[in-house]
């Protein structure tokens, strides 16, 4: 059974991934409305990862003979000024994402819950994929600007990544 401080932070780490899902979600719905349908099937597919993530805490919290709670999950953003802005912000959450996922680490090592570090180590090396590959989106979206082929032909190399899930 988990620790109740783990059992209340993990509960709390479950609600951030959820969110992290409904932001991603949020993103897709502005750039399918916008036009960028590549880069909208892309945060769809980021979406789903996300919810994945906050299952594996679910299912991890009950494997351990804890309960799961659920808390409210708030509004994402609705609205952005363009594709690099997304991208930025997505950037920005999954260092924040990173930063809650070291903490959790930290309290488990601080705890000697040996099971919580084996499945953290997952989320950590995670992590690094997923802040680097947002910034590789927004270097990409920097080099190509605003408009033109260049962003469209952008548009259409993330939408593969939603092609290739379907």
């Amino acid at each position: 059974m988990l620790k109740k401080k783990i059992e209340k932070a993990f509960n709390e780490h479950l609600n951030k991934e959820l969110f992290s899902s409904y932001l991603y979600l949020s993103m897709a719905a502005h750039l399918d409305a916008n036009g960028y349908e590549g880069m909208a099937a892309w945060m769809r597919i980021q979406s789903q990862e996300e919810y994945d993530h906050g299952m594996k805490f679910f299912d991890f919290i009950n494997e351990r003979g804890s309960r799961v709670t659920l808390g409210a999950i708030e509004a994402p953003k609705k609205e952005w000024k363009s594709p690099l802005e997304i991208f930025e912000e997505a950037y920005k959450h999954e260092c924040y994402i990173s930063k809650e996922i070291h903490k959790l680490m930290d309290m488990a090592i601080a705890e000697k819950d040996y099971p919580s570090i084996s499945f953290l180590n997952f989320f950590v090396d995670e992590q690094v994929e997923e802040e680097n590959t947002a910034i590789k989106i927004v270097d990409n979206l920097k080099m190509v600007g605003d408009r033109g082929v260049s962003l469209y032909m952008l548009d259409r190399n993330l939408g593969k990544r939603g092609a290739a899930a379907k």
